[in-house]
């Protein structure tokens, strides 16, 4: 048992050594010290009597011998989560725990009424909500349910869509609304660059002068924030802008800023009662709000 977790271990800091390049950041991913890391990664190397990595400029880099040994690893861990995912996919209890990743605004607007609807119903299960604009993996469970608005979700997954998601430009309740062919000559809120939806960057790209965008965030409820403090236009999901009392419409919702929004899980999960408890209940009554998506209710 021992060996096994020693051989677990090492293969897990090799390859957060080869991932992060460095001992620094392999220690952040393992959410160990540097010294750890440079003890176990001594003792794989004496106890292999190989060297696994050289020091280039700083980096840690693989030698031939630790590439060999890195792809066995890859295998390896693949093939546990994939185990786990089996295991975790046949579990039928309604109960432990479960991790639900979505985006902040998604998450504070639209989830929080439904996870305390959940609990009172499931009251064993515990919700683990991790609020993040990246795509998780599924694959390596650091999601198990994923809310996303996206066009094209993953071929991987399961999936269920929920509705169509609309957004459009909002100003500041007490800004004058601009006429559309005021809108490049006006000031901009948006995203952190290569941060954003793909969508609704190309659609900034074509409509906006990147020298007219005086902020930015990788936060929709923060952008929403600086629209109503006046920075500036900002595209917003209708959903939350036509909820802000601070906030007005500038235009209908184009066609070409349309996403879905979805409800993601791995295959391997979906027979599992816990996960698919939590997929059901959020469906049923995201469904409902569809006039809220779609942008055909205004406030």
């Amino acid at each position: 048992m021992n060996a096994n977790k020693d051989l677990s271990g090492d293969l897990h800091t090799l390859l957060a050594i080869a991932r992060e390049g460095s001992l620094a950041g392999a220690a952040r991913r393992l959410r160990v010290n540097h010294s750890t890391v440079f003890r176990r990664l001594g003792a794989i190397e004496a106890r292999l009597a190989t060297r696994l990595f050289e020091r280039q400029g700083g980096s840690y880099v693989t030698t031939a011998a630790g590439e060999d040994l890195l792809r066995t690893a890859e295998r390896v861990e693949a093939e546990m989560e994939a185990l786990e995912r089996r295991l975790s996919g046949r579990d039928l209890r309604l109960t432990g725990s479960l991790r639900l990743t979505a985006p902040d605004d998604i998450a504070e607007v639209l989830l929080m009424p439904l996870l305390v609807l959940f609990r009172q119903s499931y009251p064993e299960i515990t919700v683990e909500l991790v609020i993040d604009n990246r795509m998780l993996s599924l694959t390596k469970r650091e999601a198990d349910i994923a809310l996303r608005p996206t066009r094209e979700p993953p071929e991987s997954l399961s999936g269920r869509r929920i509705a169509t998601l609309a957004s459009t430009v909002y100003c500041g309740g007490d800004s004058e609304i601009p006429a559309p062919g005021e809108l490049a000559g006006r000031r901009w809120v948006a995203w952190d660059e290569g941060a954003g939806p793909p969508g609704m960057t190309a659609w900034l790209t074509r409509t906006v002068d990147r020298h007219a965008v005086g902020y930015r965030s990788n936060s929709l409820l923060n952008q929403a924030s600086a629209v109503r403090a006046d920075l500036g236009l900002a595209v917003l999901p209708c959903f939350l802008g036509d909820a802000d009392p601070g906030l007005r419409r500038v235009m209908d919702p184009p066609e070409d800023l349309d996403t879905g929004l979805w409800l993601l899980t791995h295959p391997d999960l979906r027979r599992s009662a816990r996960i698919r408890a939590l997929v059901d209940l959020l469906y049923s009554h995201l469904r409902t709000l569809e006039p809220r998506l779609n942008g055909a209710s205004n406030r």
